[in-house]
């Protein structure tokens, strides 16, 4: 009997396809969601071949006619590109989508309309006020973007799969109780696997801030982060200052948002407000003579002829700007390093009902020591994060002072949080997990 010798064929993977997923957002770096997307891109590409396709912030942000029109075209592109996809995320911040708000709900039913299966990850929810005659354009607004839009998904999940996905508990209950969407999904924001923290840890040194080389190593560093406006709550964080010994330094990591700056201002206002909560170049005689301030009464005057004069003109005693150090608006790298090199990573906010909080979410995943004023968005996160963040009542300056010397309330947490980026991608993999008919 012949034999033949036969080759053996290499084994063959038919390993199955990722779907692919379009992305639609904005990129920019002036904007908390582009730098989410971007992250979000590095946990999903492991199960999605991802796209982000991106929205043009200098069309769609315009007033102008031409650029409205210039702006409808790029979505109306970006549509006709989707029925390429297995299924499409929309990174949804209204003011992404346009100024005028009739342009938003026309741009984003256009999005709804064209993607072949759909999930909407909501970073704000507009809730209707009641309307008066003071604030009906407010009214008008918060209708479309709430109202408008929840009957467009209502009615697209009817003859395709739509799910939202949300940040918060009470944000969840919202969009599926009175938007009526029926697959919605809840989870912090996620930006840093393990890894990627530690390598942020093992980086971060005071000696990287030159701005710090002045300051004691023993120094205790209490940072803020992100553009400075008036919700953040930087004047509560500067006056504990005043309440704090002389070895602690508040490091406020941002800047004034590019879309802020005014030509021909010497300041932006609202730097001037914290300068004046610092009690920055300001003098017992010129508070005195300001017409009455609250802390007027603290101040001891002096009537001898050669003490006087120079207590009253000298530095106030109030005066903590040495311990009030402005780092600018830095890259994300030197953004992340700042937080870990902080002994408090500080979020005073304003409750003005946000969804979500960026920073919030990079502070825990690097092990920082968060303390954060209890609104309604950082109670709700905190219910993911168990034994994480420490409380204090908005505004209540003397109660922030008192938790920073108190020292660390929880545990340094050691591993990934409980619900981090592999949670997430899963949450979008279940959100996006569609074929096309």
């Amino acid at each position: 009997m012949d034999t033949f010798a036969v080759d053996l064929l290499p084994a063959v993977s038919f390993a199955k396809p990722r779907p692919r997923l379009a992305i639609v957002s904005t990129t920019s770096r002036l904007c908390g969601i582009g730098a989410y997307t971007a992250a979000l891109r590095k946990q999903l590409d492991e199960v999605f071949e991802v796209t982000v396709l991106e929205l043009d912030q200098y069309l769609l942000r315009g007033r102008h006619p031409r650029l409205r029109r210039h702006a409808d075209l790029h979505v109306r592109e970006i549509c006709a590109g989707l029925s390429g996809f297995d299924a499409v995320n929309l990174q949804l911040e209204h003011g992404t989508l346009g100024s005028a708000t009739k342009d938003i709900y026309r741009r984003f039913c256009w999005l709804v309309d064209a993607a072949p299966a759909l999930s909407v990850t909501f970073h704000t929810l507009h809730a209707p006020v009641r309307p008066t005659l003071r604030n009906l354009a407010e009214y008008r607004r918060n209708r479309l973007l709430s109202q408008g839009i929840a009957k467009a998904l209502r009615r697209a999940q009817q003859r395709k799969p739509v799910a939202a996905i949300v940040h918060n508990e009470r944000d969840r209950r919202e969009v599926h109780h009175l938007y009526g969407i029926e697959t919605v999904y809840d989870h912090p924001l996620s930006f840093m696997s393990g890894p990627q923290a530690a390598a942020v840890q093992a980086r971060a040194a005071r000696r990287e801030f030159p701005m710090l080389a002045h300051i004691p190593s023993d120094a205790r560093l209490i940072g803020t982060f992100g553009f400075l406006n008036n919700y953040k709550g930087l004047g509560t964080a500067i006056r504990a200052l005043r309440h704090l010994p002389d070895d602690h330094h508040l490091l406020i990591f941002g800047g004034i948002h590019p879309n802020e700056i005014a030509a021909g201002k010497t300041i932006h206002p609202y730097l001037a407000t914290l300068y004046g909560d610092a009690y920055a170049d300001a003098t017992p005689y010129g508070d005195i003579t300001a017409g009455g301030k609250a802390d007027t009464a603290a101040i001891r005057l002096v009537v001898e002829a050669d003490r006087g004069l120079a207590e009253l003109i000298g530095p106030h005693p109030r005066d903590v700007s040495s311990r009030l150090h402005f780092m600018g608006a830095l890259d994300d790298d030197d953004f992340l390093c700042g937080m870990a090199i902080c002994d408090v990573v500080l979020f005073p906010y304003l409750e003005v009902g946000q969804s979500s909080s960026g920073p919030i979410s990079q502070a825990i995943e690097l092990g920082c020591r968060v303390i954060a004023s209890r609104t309604h968005n950082f109670l709700g996160f905190a219910e993911y994060h168990r034994e994480a963040v420490e409380f204090f009542d908005i505004g209540n300056y003397l109660e922030l002072a008192e938790r920073i010397r108190a020292g660390r309330h929880f545990p340094a947490r050691k591993g990934m949080p409980l619900y981090n980026v592999e949670t997430n991608r899963d949450i979008y993999l279940a959100a996006n997990s569609h074929k096309k008919n």
